[in-house]
């Protein structure tokens, strides 16, 4: 009879050694080597645990049993990986701010604000130029409105021109030219009133492709993880903008006359056009002296897409049904309209608010209306790092977009009906400050939404949007007198303001997608 081992072999050579394993029920346990003893690690076995002769055949041989070996490990002093770790931050945060990237969105920020303070010099320039050249109310009303007829017409053929050519040529072109109109506006004021009209609606015309070519620089010179910090870093420089247009302007006419602060900017816009050329780049693939490190740190964390690059393919009348035909965009559409409305009323209307609701006089009431603009430009660019940093924590885009949009939407909402029961323009300051404030998490919301959804048509978008931001900014203003002249009191247009910004919040949460939308049919 064949022995019962020779029935199952395991086709495994025999030991070199005659010591046997140990059949235990003990799991994991592994023999000890032949030799253990005479190394010290281990007693010899017991005879009755030897010479069984299982080698090779129910057992394997001991080695395959042994677990692989662990590198020995140094140990680490207590704090080490903490420190460890905030070095690195710290470097991560040297090597940003030394970035030539961030010199893209300094000069952006410096863009916009100059963007800003040309078209606010006007609101400070009107009471004397009114004065001036007898003006009529109504007529200075006509004055102040003709920079959005440029504005209204400018942003979809801005955008198509800034995804065709480009982000940096579009804005040096827009700069020069709002730059131009600003410097102007003094000669053409002295020679017919129809050149000076003609001049402010200029200045809307050239600065209607601002945004649109932020939008595409940030695009192209930011990784997805950082763009909220690059828009906030530029919306900053937006909405200090307004500050500087509504201190300066009444320093600098004091010593300059009416038309100084027109000259000074203007002349400003020209400086900026001659450092932009020469030191900005439109991609970083472009710019001379950017490092290889930062260049392949920006190229790895864009997830570009054959449609992002810069073809022929891309340069073609976008698909405006397309593009209309789906709900993201009209989620882009109201939130633009949304804010844009509420900007411009806040913009427009909180100086005189200040004076007929609790009487102060225009100088105070600027103070008050200054500050929230302040508050706008510091808490838009901590909600873009905010933002960077949940994107960079594994929060989905889709729900980060909507976290901020609803910030920007829910909490001026509940503000503004906050500001209807304040009892002192202290208090009704400060639930202004939080209002314009909290709004600005809309810049890393719907601003930041349209690199995301179509990077190949992000300038049509934002002028698409811009333009229904633009007539919702109209409509808004013109709305905020018909409340006064009507029922006497701002508070029942601050209620409606109130609820327009819950329905969009509610639209937004609902349409909204921080994914690629396919406009193009390419599946």
């Amino acid at each position: 009879m064949t022995p019962l081992g020779q029935l199952l072999p395991l086709n495994r050579p025999p030991p070199s050694h005659p010591t046997p394993p140990v059949i235990s029920g003990r799991r994991g346990r592994c023999p000890p080597p032949a030799n253990a003893h005479a190394r010290g690690s281990f007693p010899p076995p017991p005879p009755w645990r030897r010479d069984h002769g299982l080698h090779g055949r129910f057992m394997p041989p001991p080695q395959l049993f042994r677990a692989p070996a662990r590198p020995s490990r140094t140990p680490k002093p207590p704090g080490a990986s903490a420190a460890g770790g905030r070095e690195a931050q710290a470097a991560a945060v040297a090597e940003f701010v030394t970035s030539e990237r961030v010199k893209v969105a300094a000069m952006l920020g410096l863009a916009l604000a100059l963007c800003n303070a040309d078209r606010v010099v006007m609101s400070v320039a009107i009471v004397p130029l009114s004065q001036a050249y007898g003006w009529t109310p109504s007529f200075a009303g006509v004055v102040q409105s003709s920079f959005l007829w440029g504005y209204l017409m400018s942003p979809i053929i801005g955008g198509a021109l800034v995804d065709y050519y480009g982000g940096k040529r579009v804005m040096a072109y827009g700069v020069a030219l709002w730059s131009l109109a600003t410097f102007l506006s003094p000669w053409a004021a002295g020679r017919s009133i129809w050149l000076f009209l003609f001049t402010r609606v200029l200045l809307g015309i050239a600065e209607g492709v601002a945004l649109p070519s932020m939008n595409n620089m940030v695009l192209r010179w930011f990784p997805r993880t950082e763009r909220s910090s690059a828009v906030g870093i530029a919306m900053a420089g937006f909405q200090l903008g307004n500050t500087i247009g509504l201190l300066l302007s009444p320093i600098i006419m004091s010593r300059t006359g009416i038309f100084g602060p027109f000259v000074i900017f203007g002349l400003f816009g020209f400086l900026w056009v001659l450092v932009w050329v020469p030191a900005i780049s439109g991609t970083p693939g472009e710019h001379a002296q950017i490092s290889a490190y930062e260049l392949e740190y920006i190229t790895k964390g864009q997830k570009l897409v054959k449609s992002q690059i810069v073809s022929e393919k891309t340069k073609k009348v976008p698909p405006f049904s397309k593009l209309l035909s789906k709900w993201p965009t009209w989620a882009l559409i109201c939130a633009n309209a949304m804010h844009s409305w509420g900007y411009f009323v806040i913009l427009s209307w909180m100086p005189v608010y200040f004076k007929t609701i609790y009487h102060v006089n225009l100088r105070e009431a600027a103070w008050f209306s200054a500050l929230p603009w302040v508050m706008m430009a510091v808490l838009g660019y901590v909600a873009g790092v905010v933002s960077d940093m949940l994107i960079r924590n594994g929060t989905n885009v889709t729900l980060t977009r909507k976290i901020m949009q609803s910030i920007g939407f829910l909490g001026p909402g509940i503000a503004l009906l906050c500001l209807n029961a304040a009892k002192s323009p202290f208090i009704a300051s400060a639930w202004l400050t939080i209002a314009v404030g909290l709004k600005s998490f809309g810049h890393s919301g719907f601003l930041v939404n349209l690199q995301e959804i179509a990077p190949q048509y992000a300038g049509v978008l934002h002028g698409m949007s811009n333009t229904a931001g633009t007539f919702a900014a109209i409509l808004g203003t013109i709305g905020a007198g018909f409340f006064v002249d009507r029922m006497g009191s701002f508070r029942g247009f601050l209620i409606l303001t109130s609820f327009l910004y819950f329905i969009s919040a509610l639209f937004w949460d609902i349409f909204a997608t921080g994914e690629r939308v396919d406009f193009d049919g390419t599946g």
